[in-house]
């Protein structure tokens, strides 16, 4: 991404590797339509967003042959899921932040078909949703540090909006302003002094 794609603020790039990210706010209402009906409903119609996405987790790690234990937590309306893993595993095969991001969509994706409502959860696997928030501290440094020689105004690339919020929180606690702006899959963050 180009400085000229977001407008004329200072550019903070993010060092990982580029990944495709997607945004809650612009997935396909199409993705799915179908909803669970009382006729289909069994003793599963009781079930949560957590025990939904644990039991989908679940599946996926069995066919793959990798050993985790799953934690739900629900904290101000939204389902944590983690998933670790204690001595030996083969848990680091699914850790990176880009296959979170998947299978975090993935679940979601699973929960709504089965709830016929759109689910916030979030994943984490093998602490990598704080590996995240060490990097986006780091980006979020780095941004300060060019408005603090300068700068009037310093973007972060494009993002998820629970890593926007993350950004957001972080800049707060640092003293600074920041704001969402662009569309879509260009979403990003803009931080300013006070």
């Amino acid at each position: 991404m180009s400085a000229n794609d977001m407008t004329d603020h200072d550019v903070v790039e993010d060092e990982r590797v580029e990944s495709v990210t997607v945004d809650e706010d612009v997935i396909d209402d199409d993705v799915t339509d179908e909803a669970v009906t009382d006729d289909d409903a069994t003793d599963e119609g009781d079930r949560d967003e957590g025990d939904i996405a644990a039991d989908f987790i679940e599946e996926l790690l069995d066919i793959a042959d990798i050993d985790g234990d799953l934690d739900i937590d629900v904290t101000g309306g939204r389902t944590y899921i983690s998933v670790t893993a204690d001595g030996e595993s083969n848990l680091d095969r699914i850790a990176s932040p880009e296959v979170v991001d998947a299978l975090q969509q993935l679940t979601r994706l699973a929960v709504q078909a089965e709830t016929g409502e759109f689910s916030r959860l979030i994943l984490d696997v093998g602490g990598s949703r704080d590996a995240r928030r060490n990097e986006l501290q780091s980006l979020v440094s780095r941004a300060i540090e060019r408005i603090e020689d300068g700068a009037a105004s310093a973007a972060l690339p494009p993002m998820s909006s629970y890593e926007r919020k993350i950004v957001h929180d972080i800049a707060s606690e640092r003293g600074y302003n920041s704001e969402s702006e662009g569309e879509g899959r260009k979403r990003h963050t803009v931080l300013r002094a006070n």
